[in-house]
């Protein structure tokens, strides 16, 4: 038992604070936040098994999110299908298309693979807005069913509710990710992004495993997105744009690439902080903006290896005045002068 809160201390450390925080606080305002941070974490802890783990860029994972929502409002609008239901069947779709274009894609890399995502996106972006028979286009569909076990109905006017379910289903995607990490399905992958190469030549299935995880990503980002339908219960084309896909890596990449922690850290600071922000009006995205650099220049390795880079600058200081203090004490100078070959 002890070993095992010793290994998960930080999980569960950090479950114990979310799962909390609606117990000490009834802001219907911070908790819609703290909701909507959880569904970007959702298709965060994706991105980063895709993109840190894989080493599989990709620019149009806002494509994911809108097939989760897009397939729970449709089938449950214009169906009647239940909203879980719903949830699972758009999941699925979801997968099979990462599975469909996975197989093509990642015998791509660098620029040409990013190209290829990007208009990937921007094909489904076309398709929600032009099939108006469908989607509704530009008008978005409303009237999306709240989500509901029994008689708790998880709605924006039940925050504390929606809180804990939006939460509890991105800690277990939280603990999934991490075991996934440590599993050899996990090993596998960071041997492909290390040196693909000597990974296959040791046995290695690189496009399998690359499959694997762009429809692992692909089902995060769409339970993602059927989350946000059912709880804002409306939806338009403009929520899944090439911005929201680029705000996603931004995420990824400011919280630590390849870390599954920095991808909490960065869904944090990039869902928060734009709040906070918020106070300063017009200036809010020069600030964010500048903020972004600032990290992304001092701290290469993203917000989670911000311990180890003040260990390194303690370490540093540390040593400079101790050649100070050497090189100010008479007492030293002597001694060196005494050593064979020291100064007269």
């Amino acid at each position: 038992m002890v070993a095992f809160l010793r290994r998960h201390v930080a999980f569960l450390a950090f479950a114990v604070v979310m799962m909390g925080l609606p117990f000490f606080t009834s802001n219907t305002y911070y908790l819609s936040v703290l909701a909507f941070t959880a569904t970007r974490l959702m298709t965060s802890l994706g991105l980063n098994l895709l993109m840190g783990q894989a080493g599989q860029i990709s620019l149009g994972h806002a494509a994911f999110v809108g097939m989760g929502a897009y397939g729970s409002a449709i089938l449950t609008t214009r169906f009647g299908m239940n909203p879980w239901l719903a949830m699972v069947v758009a999941a699925v779709v979801a997968a099979v298309v990462a599975g469909i274009i996975g197989i093509p894609t990642t015998k791509l890399k660098g620029h040409y693979l990013a190209m290829a995502t990007l208009g990937f996106g921007e094909i489904v972006l076309i398709l929600l807005i032009q099939v108006k028979s469908i989607t509704k286009g530009t008008d978005g569909i409303t009237g999306i069913p709240s989500l509901a076990i029994g008689n708790l109905v998880f709605t924006q006017y039940n925050p504390r509710a929606m809180h804990l379910l939006l939460w509890g289903v991105a800690l277990l995607m939280l603990r999934m990710s991490l075991n996934l990490a440590d599993s050899r399905v996990g090993r596998a992958l960071k041997g492909l992004h290390r040196a693909e190469v000597a990974a296959t030549s040791l046995g290695v299935d690189a496009t399998f495993h690359k499959v694997q995880a762009f429809m692992i990503s692909a089902v995060f980002a769409s339970i993602a997105g059927s989350f946000t339908a059912h709880y804002v219960q409306y939806i338009s084309p403009g929520s899944f744009t090439l911005t929201f896909s680029v705000l996603l890596v931004t995420g990824v990449v400011i919280g630590g690439l390849g870390s599954i922690w920095g991808a909490v850290w960065g869904t944090l600071v990039m869902m928060i902080l734009p709040e906070y922000l918020k106070q300063y009006e017009d200036a809010t995205n020069l600030v964010f903006g500048i903020l972004v650099i600032v990290i992304m220049i001092f701290l290469p390795g993203g917000l989670v290896s911000l311990g180890s880079a003040l260990g390194k600058l303690r370490t540093r200081v540390g040593g400079r005045d101790r050649r100070a203090a050497d090189t100010s004490d008479p007492g030293s100078l002597e001694g060196n002068a005494r050593r064979p070959g020291g100064a007269a």
